[in-house]
C-alpha cells in the first residue's frame, strides 16, 4: 500500500538478512525491525538461496563471507530466473579494494555496498531508499 507521497509502508516489505555471524545478524535484524520492515534470516549460502527462492524477499542484505557457498557464488545464483529482480545490498567486513567493490556494484541486482561495522543510520537510509519506504516517525 502506498501513501500519498508514493512511499510504501515498511511493514509490507520483507528483508532477508544473510550473515553467518549471530551477533551481526542480530544487530542488523534489530535495525531492520526498528525501521518497521519484516525480517527473515539465513546463516549460510545454501539457506540464503533456498529462502530467496521460496519467500521472494523485497531486499537481501548479503554478507560476502559465508559457509556453504560464498557471497560471490550466491550473487551469481541470484542473477537467475525468479530471483534476478530482488535488490541486494552487500555487507562485508572484509576490506574490499575499490576495483573489487566497483566490480560487485556492476552486478545488475546489487544496489549498494556497506562495510562492517554496520552503522544503523546508514543501513536504514539505504533500505528506505531502495524500497521506497519512509522511516517511521
Amino acid at each position: 500500500m502506498e501513501n500519498n507521497a508514493g512511499f510504501s509502508n515498511p511493514a509490507d516489505k520483507l528483508v532477508l538478512i544473510v550473515d553467518d555471524d549471530d551477533s551481526v545478524r542480530e544487530l542488523i535484524e534489530f535495525v531492520v525491525k526498528k525501521e518497521g520492515f519484516r525480517v527473515d534470516k539465513a546463516a549460510d549460502g545454501e539457506e540464503a538461496l533456498k529462502k530467496a527462492r521460496t519467500i521472494n524477499p523485497d531486499l537481501i542484505l548479503l554478507d560476502l563471507m559465508l559457509p556453504k557457498f560464498g557471497g560471490f557464488e550466491i550473487l551469481r545464483e541470484l542473477q537467475g530466473d525468479e530471483t534476478e529482480s530482488i535488490p541486494i545490498v552487500i555487507i562485508t567486513g572484509r576490506y574490499t579494494d575499490r576495483s573489487t567493490s566497483e566490480m560487485i556494484k556492476q552486478e545488475p541486482n546489487v544496489k549498494d555496498f556497506i562495510e562492517k561495522p554496520v552503522k544503523p543510520q546508514v543501513l536504514s537510509a539505504v533500505m528506505h531508499k531502495i524500497l521506497h519506504t519512509q522511516p517511521k516517525k
